[in-house]
């Protein structure tokens, strides 16, 4: 969103720190997920920002995975939480249907601390992106994409995020 993620941060003794924003309402939606490749243990980032204020949907759902098979030909393990926008979306599930290459699971009920991406997002808004003041929804955008491509470019931080997750997505000596 355009409001900043206010975090604390280190001022002059007596200078209160000064974020001059206004309750702007705009935000930029986006889907994303950590790839592991199978055999090499390749991190990577992959995402998707969606037109500014518009909610993620089934549609979107597909996309990102044609993004993904696109990107990442051959078997795919998606693992998902439970959201209305992933495998209980009617045009998701046709999709699916289509594509038996395209394995999903799913996460407990309620366990965002088991999802990677997750710490990706939690990296990126709350440290990353803390105290940004974007002038605009474009400033946001531009902002959010470079962190996001650095981050691409990062896989021990990839790595970090699955470690944080406990997921036994890699073994011990693929941390190293």
């Amino acid at each position: 969103m355009l409001t900043p993620t206010v975090r604390r941060t280190l001022a002059p003794r007596g200078q209160t720190p000064i974020l001059p924003c206004w309750d702007r309402r705009d935000r930029i939606s986006a889907v994303s997920a950590i790839t592991v490749s199978p055999k090499r243990k390749r991190l990577g980032l992959c995402f998707q920002l969606l037109p500014d204020n518009e909610n993620v949907d089934g549609e979107d759902t597909v996309s990102f995975l044609k993004l993904l098979k696109r990107h990442h030909p051959g078997p795919l393990t998606i693992i998902w939480d439970r959201g209305n926008i992933h495998d209980r979306a009617k045009v998701v599930q046709k999709y699916l249907a289509k594509h038996p290459e395209i394995v999903t699971e799913k996460f407990p009920a309620y366990a965002p601390e088991l999802d990677p991406d997750e710490y990706v997002w939690t990296g990126t808004k709350y440290n990353r992106l803390a105290n940004f003041v974007p002038a605009d929804i474009h400033a946001l955008r531009r902002r959010l994409t470079s962190e996001l491509n650095r981050l691409r470019k990062q896989p021990d931080r990839l790595r970090s995020c699955i470690k944080h997750s406990k997921l036994p997505l890699l073994t011990e000596a693929d941390y190293h």
